[in-house]
This record gives structure tokens, C-alpha cells and sequence, in this order.
């Protein structure tokens, strides 16, 4: 009899994937949309478990306290602007039509209110590289452009933190600590390794400890991994 593979397991209710997040600081999303523009003051910049990247503590002029996702450069008692401004400072909140283009930003919203959803990691930005009538094209990380409406609201600089990963982890037990801070499971073993019981494709009957075949076509998500089928066989017709 099988036993579902973690892909499946997770979000069944067990604590073992669950992140902590009673432990983390907060969300650090962009302020709920205003017509005015809104300046805040930086109080504190602290270290979040759940982030990359460091958060900023900024407390705004109509009395509300919101995290930011801190940029390079900023310190205590610097102060960010949410809304159009006339001079764009790291940190500040605009809207992508009124961002120059060349700009670097980062912490973008996909659809305008999300919060921001692209280039949030540490030391990750983006770049406007061209504007439509009502479309702002972003040149992403990964070199690939997309189109966004102008409504959609960007941070303006480069996140801190960049250059964690350049420090080598030297051990085992670091990288499991590193992944036990998001409740991430470590270490991660291949299908073909485990027991018949434990994977699909686990099995010790033979030298080549591994069976996986062909996924099914119609395989549910988490059966689907490995060989996945090809889209169709044989030879092409001219």
C-alpha cells in the first residue's frame, strides 16, 4: 500500500508544514490605496524570520505603523513617502506609471491593492523599461518583461540583504536550521531512495533502487513528477 508523498501532505493540517508565522513580525505589504500621498517616518529596522530581506518599522503621518520591506541605504530616521511626490527616494511607494523609465524598484504588485507580490527576496529588483497608454512593461530578475497596469504600485531602490547566500552554509546542520526557521522539511531525499512504502517510485528489489516510470497522464498533483508523459508518440505525419 503507498503513502502520500510530502508534495500531497502538505496543507493537510499537520503542524509538521505549517509555517511559524505566530512568530513572525508581520505582513509587509503596501498601505491600502490612497488618493494623497502620505509620509512616514523610519523607527526601527528589524529582522523577520519570515522574511530575506530586512523590515523597516515606518510610522506614518495619520498615526498607522506598517512594515516595509527595507531597502539598501535606509536608516532610522529617514522618511519614505506613500503616494506621487516630486522626489523619489529609496523606499518611497509610487504607482508605476508615475516611475521614470530606467527605474529600479521592487516589492510590485501583480494586481493593483495586492500588496506586491514580485521581487520581495533579498537583494532582488526590477527595472521599468517602457510605458503604453496603460501598461508599464517591468523587466523582472529573471530577465523576462511583463506587462502591468499603470495602477499597480512599486517601492523604488533595491532590497537589502543582497549577498546571504554568498556565505557558505559549511554544514549540515546550519542548512537544517536555515529551513527550520520556515518550517521547510531538510534534508530533502529523492523518491528513488525511499522504500516502497514510502514513494511511488521507492523500492529495494534490485541494484537500481528506483522504479519510476512514465507518470499517468491524468495523474493528480504530486503523482506527477519524474517521467511525465509525453504529449503524444510516434512518427509525425507529413
Amino acid at each position: 500500500m503507498g503513502k502520500r508523498i510530502i508534495s500531497q501532505a502538505r496543507g493537510s493540517g499537520s503542524p509538521r508544514y505549517k509555517a511559524p508565522s505566530f512568530k513572525y513580525k508581520g505582513e509587509a505589504r503596501h498601505r491600502p490605496l490612497v488618493e494623497d500621498a502620505v509620509v512616514g517616518n523610519v523607527v526601527d529596522i528589524v529582522k523577520c524570520r519570515g522574511h530575506s530581506a530586512p523590515l523597516a518599522v515606518v510610522e506614518y503621518a495619520d498615526e498607522a505603523v506598517s512594515l516595509l520591506l527595507a531597502p539598501e541605504g535606509i536608516k532610522v530616521g529617514d522618511t519614505v513617502t506613500h503616494g506621487v511626490s516630486e522626489v523619489q527616494r529609496p523606499g518611497d511607494t509610487v504607482t508605476l506609471k508615475d516611475i521614470p523609465s530606467g527605474t529600479v524598484i521592487y516589492n510590485i504588485e501583480a494586481v493593483p491593492g495586492d500588496g506586491g507580490k514580485f521581487c520581495r527576496s533579498a537583494g532582488a529588483f526590477a527595472k521599468v523599461v517602457n510605458k503604453t497608454e496603460d501598461r508599464v512593461v517591468v523587466e523582472l530578475p529573471s530577465k523576462r518583461t511583463k506587462q502591468l497596469h499603470g495602477n499597480c504600485r512599486a517601492n523604488i531602490g533595491v532590497l537589502a540583504g543582497n549577498g546571504r547566500q554568498d556565505k557558505p552554509l559549511m554544514k549540515a546542520g546550519n542548512a537544517y536550521y536555515k529551513a527550520k526557521a520556515k518550517n521547510k522539511l531538510y534534508p530533502k531525499v529523492s523518491g528513488g531512495a525511499m522504500n516502497a512504502v514510502d514513494h511511488p517510485f521507492g523500492n529495494a528489489r534490485s541494484s537500481r533502487k528506483s522504479k519510476a516510470r512514465v507518470a499517468p497522464r491524468n495523474a493528480p498533483p504530486g503523482r506527477k513528477v519524474g517521467m511525465v508523459r509525453a504529449r503524444r508518440t510516434g512518427r509525425t505525419k507529413k
